[in-house]
């Protein structure tokens, strides 16, 4: 018997980064087929315009810095349907098409691409374009139209201030029959993609059950109805598609668990006592720079090592 001597580490898997994000646009699909449906073709023209945008950009920096072409690994699919899925169904088509350029060259390939982005891409987009044109990116539609429809948030009419509007029902929050972000809206399409999602082990419950807890703690010790602030708003999108991102959260189990309860407490304390109604993407994005402080804190001991003397 021939023996073969190699370096760590010895684990084999037939997971690979393609079949990872095979599994995420599955999960993603009961979302982008509701945002379709009730807010019509402009979501799916979106959501097609941000990921040839986000694809056509990552051939574009690996070819021009004559670096592998990874395209085919579907990562730059998935962050262009998550930047479309952060952007209101009434934004002009060219503006997913700049958050994915963004995502994509800043945040994914100028800190040497997949797998070494501080933060979460999609996010990262997101906050540029709110930074950029924030008249746009927050103007909301009512359901059943593409159109620039007045039609408020249940977050923004539960900050109150200009938002004016009677709050829907915790059901209509739950199925999607609100405005909002093109893939934020209905609670029950992301939790068919998550339960996927955990089922197929690409996700722990870890920091998702941590997220959502502590909002639903915080705002219940504040006096609100935690359901509509589970069911209204990116929690469900940012929970469990983004705040899970592998290169950006923190790889130790007591890590998670962290991370989650900050990105909880940080939106909890940005909707209710902030001047803007959502704080998901912001949470996510201040816990991603803290993630590798986390883990560093958080990592088990290394076996056989010497107790440092008192």
């Amino acid at each position: 018997m021939n023996l073969i001597s190699t370096s760590s580490p010895h684990v084999r898997t037939n997971e690979s980064v393609k079949v990872i994000m095979m599994d995420v646009l599955i999960a993603l699909m009961p979302a982008l087929i509701w945002a379709v449906y009730i807010f019509g073709i402009n979501a799916l023209l979106i959501t097609v315009v941000s990921v040839l945008s986000a694809v056509i950009c990552e051939t574009a920096v690996e070819a021009f810095m004559k670096k592998p072409i990874t395209t085919g690994d579907l990562s730059a699919v998935v962050t262009g349907i998550l930047v479309a899925f952060n952007v209101s169904p009434a934004v002009p088509i060219w503006m997913p098409a700049i958050g994915s350029a963004f995502a994509i060259l800043i945040v994914k390939q100028l800190f040497g691409g997949i797998g070494q982005n501080f933060m979460n891409p999609a996010l990262g987009g997101r906050a540029f374009l709110l930074a950029s044109w924030p008249v746009a990116m927050t103007t909301w539609v009512t359901t059943g139209t593409a159109s620039a429809v007045s039609g408020a948030t249940p977050l923004a009419i539960m900050k109150g201030g200009e938002a004016v509007g009677q709050l829907p029902s915790v059901w209509n929050m739950f199925i999607g029959n609100i405005g909002g972000c093109i893939g934020e809206v209905s609670a029950l399409a992301l939790l068919i993609g998550a339960a996927y999602l955990l089922y197929r082990g690409v996700i722990t419950w870890r920091i998702p059950v941590s997220f959502i807890g502590t909002v639903v703690v915080l705002t219940l010790a504040f006096g609100q109805n935690p359901l509509n602030h589970i069911f209204a708003g990116g929690l469900m999108l940012g929970a469990f598609f983004m705040a899970t991102d592998y290169s950006s959260s923190p790889i130790t189990a007591k890590g998670q668990i962290i991370f989650g309860i900050g990105c909880g407490l940080l939106t909890a304390v940005i909707r209710v006592f902030g001047g803007y109604p959502e704080g998901v993407s912001y949470s996510i994005l201040l816990m991603n720079v803290a993630a590798p402080l986390i883990d560093k804190f958080t990592k088990p001991r290394v076996y056989g090592e010497v107790a440092k003397s008192v």
